[in-house]
């Protein structure tokens, strides 16, 4: 009786443990971000469908890892930072997910921080990319596959090849991206001899630079040498050519600023010659991921990869590679192989310092092409500015 008891009990045990096996096969990961309430709608649809296109890569079709499928829950922050933190506590809590990857705007992300670090779960950000998402206020939960500021402007830096003679007024929008992108400007510019006269903020959804612009024609048309207005906005306004119909050319001041999306490269036709950098464009770069993407998204979409979809592409294949590689699925063993990791994308090797898990990686230096014959403005390459090239800062010291 009692080896029978014994037996029971025993496939008692069993039967749990399956059962518990079964209810871990599929493997949950968030998809958070803004897909209502922001013209930013679009950054967000084209990391989605990076990240989709990344699984399918990474997985060879199968969206499975080890036989365990993957599921991507939607969820929309609404471009609202309690929205953001609500949905990602919900991810976190109620959808049981394994990590999380989000958001599109700076400042809803910074809100989202605390959320991974009270659930004591993964949050990989893309594509925002404010430099504080990896700073002080930033935890050891958060890894960032997107650029950053620092890379932004010390590629724009190098871009604009600066010395004694360069004057640099900075036109921004007045929240994260902005105040933290025209702060690396001026920290990649240090030692090189170069001047920024002025710094002007807007709010966000700006459309009127008129005194803005005005005030930096007057910081800068009396000094002697390169004279440049720099352009940080993401957002809409056309900040550039409401400069440009002012007439900076009667001053000798010319317009700089990084590339964009597809949909905007049009308006870049009225700057033939600029020269700038930008995170990606899909001619710049000759690899096999980067070439699988280019031709199914063609195909898929009739037109070409824009450059949120090839960070949406990054995050995934940097869930993937971690998924294969950790010894378990414990956050504390994702952390483990996470830092320092390597991994393959659009743009070549990318790298999560372990130091604040910032994924260094490289730039494109270009030069604005008009041919009639494409709807938009082209960015040759000029050359790409590697990861190595740029002295990111390290923002949150997550050895200590």
């Amino acid at each position: 009786m009692k080896i029978l008891t014994r037996l029971i009990a025993t496939l008692a045990t069993s039967v749990a443990i399956t059962g518990a096996a079964s209810a871990q096969e599929t493997i949950k990961i968030a998809l958070v971000h803004g897909l209502s309430g922001s013209s930013f709608e679009a950054f967000s649809k084209q990391a989605q469908t990076g990240f989709e296109l990344g699984l399918e890569y990474a997985t060879e079709g199968t969206n499975e890892i080890d036989g365990r499928p993957i599921e991507v829950i939607i969820k929309d922050t609404q471009f609202k930072p309690d929205v953001a933190r609500a949905v990602l506590a919900e991810a976190y809590g109620d959808d049981e997910v394994l990590l999380a990857v989000g958001a599109t705007s700076s400042g809803v992300t910074k809100a989202m921080l605390p959320i991974a670090e009270e659930y004591e779960k993964i949050l990989i950000v893309e594509p925002a990319v404010a430099d504080s998402l990896t700073g002080p206020d930033s935890n050891r939960y958060v890894f960032k596959t997107s650029r950053n500021s620092s890379m932004d402007m010390q590629a724009q830096a190098l871009a604009l090849k600066p010395d004694e003679n360069l004057f640099v007024a900075t036109l921004a929008e007045d929240y994260a991206f902005g105040r933290d992108g025209i702060t690396a400007f001026k920290a990649a510019l240090e030692g090189s001899g170069a001047t920024v006269v002025a710094e002007e903020y807007t709010p966000q959804g700006n459309a009127d630079f008129t005194a803005a612009t005005e005030r930096m024609f007057n910081a800068l048309k009396d000094k002697e040498g390169r004279k440049v207005i720099l352009v940080y906005i993401a957002g809409g306004g056309d900040a550039p050519g409401k400069i440009q119909a002012l007439d900076p050319d009667r001053y000798g001041i010319e317009i700089s600023m990084g590339g964009h999306i597809l949909p905007v490269l049009p308006t870049y036709k009225r700057f033939p010659g600029l020269e700038g950098a930008v995170y990606y464009y899909y001619e710049a770069y000759d690899n096999p991921v980067n070439n699988w993407l280019v031709d199914e998204h063609q195909k898929r979409f009739n037109s070409p990869p824009d450059f949120f979809t090839a960070g949406g592409m990054a995050a995934a294949l940097a869930v993937v590679k971690t998924l294969k590689t950790a010894e378990s699925f414990e956050t504390e063993d994702l952390i483990t192989a996470m830092e320092g990791m390597s991994w393959d994308t659009p743009k070549g090797t990318m790298t999560f310092r372990p130091e604040d898990h910032q994924a260094l990686q490289s730039m494109v230096h270009f030069k604005i092409r008009v041919d009639e014959n494409v709807d938009w403005a082209i960015p040759d390459l000029v050359r790409i500015i590697e990861a190595d090239e740029m002295d990111i800062p390290i923002g949150r010291d997550n050895s200590k």
